[in-house]
């Protein structure tokens, strides 16, 4: 394999496909290769990507395109590792499409883990015939977020979780960082390594509850003041994993 410090930082398209088969050409079909000619109008000799979404990476050029997809040469054979440290982004569930909108923003500023969050106060409630619809919108938006910022790996966006469920997840990380407007210590003050893993928790419109932040805290959470603006429940996740990431991935 070639080395992933390698890898062409050129802006080719990135295309996704289920399975990455070995050999010198691949060809990518179904909606990926649709968009791909009748909308970006790829033409032979032009530079992409194609990935699995799990860390497997070709570099290549289109050598034709056509009705039956995008046959590509495969010049470069790469496999990426995951990112360190693990951000892991608990999202309280916002209303209308602020989640999927959470869970872009998130993707394209490297979040490796999304887990929805039913929090006291949301007002959108996913109840069981709407489980699936909701994580539905959420892992397609992971899924077009990835292509967009050329990510080889696709973020999990796992089954919802309860409060309860979510103290035992950052019972389990490294560091865990619960945003709350009202917080004395500023995010700023937390020291943040590059290794392990870090869960950043996202109240909902509402607010996160006393009783919530007590059981963050007594699951071993900072909770903390992510600045002086009070962010929307869709951004704020984004802005922390920027803060997080100048400080460790682009350091």
């Amino acid at each position: 394999m070639t080395d992933p410090g390698t890898i062409a930082h050129d802006g080719a398209p990135l295309f996704l496909v289920d399975e990455l088969p070995e050999g010198g050409a691949v060809l990518v079909t179904g909606h990926e290769a649709r968009h791909a000619v009748d909308v970006l109008r790829m033409g032979a000799g032009e530079r992409v990507r194609v990935a699995d979404g799990e860390g497997t990476l070709v570099e290549g050029v289109v050598a034709a395109a056509g009705p039956e997809g995008l046959r590509v040469e495969v010049l470069a054979r790469h496999e990426v590792p995951p990112p360190s440290p693990e951000l892991v982004l608990v999202q309280a569930l916002p209303k209308g499409d602020r989640g999927p909108l959470a869970v872009e923003l998130a993707t394209e500023l490297g979040v490796d883990r999304v887990v929805p969050w039913t929090a006291s106060r949301c007002v959108t409630k996913w109840r069981e015939d709407r489980v699936d619809k909701g994580l539905a919108k959420w892992r397609s938006a992971a899924r077009a977020a990835s292509k967009q910022a050329r990510r080889p790996r696709l973020p999990e966006v796992s089954e919802p979780m309860s409060t309860r469920a979510v103290c035992g997840l950052l019972a389990d990380v490294d560091l865990a960082l619960v945003l709350h407007e009202q917080a004395r210590r500023p995010f700023s003050a937390v020291p943040v390594t590059g290794a392990g893993s870090i869960a950043v928790v996202v109240g909902p419109e509402g607010g996160i509850t006393d009783g919530e932040a007590v059981a963050f805290r007594a699951a071993g959470a900072e909770v903390v003041r992510l600045g002086e603006e009070v962010l929307r429940t869709s951004t704020a996740g984004a802005a922390a994993l920027a803060a997080i990431s100048a400080r460790t991935r682009w350091a």
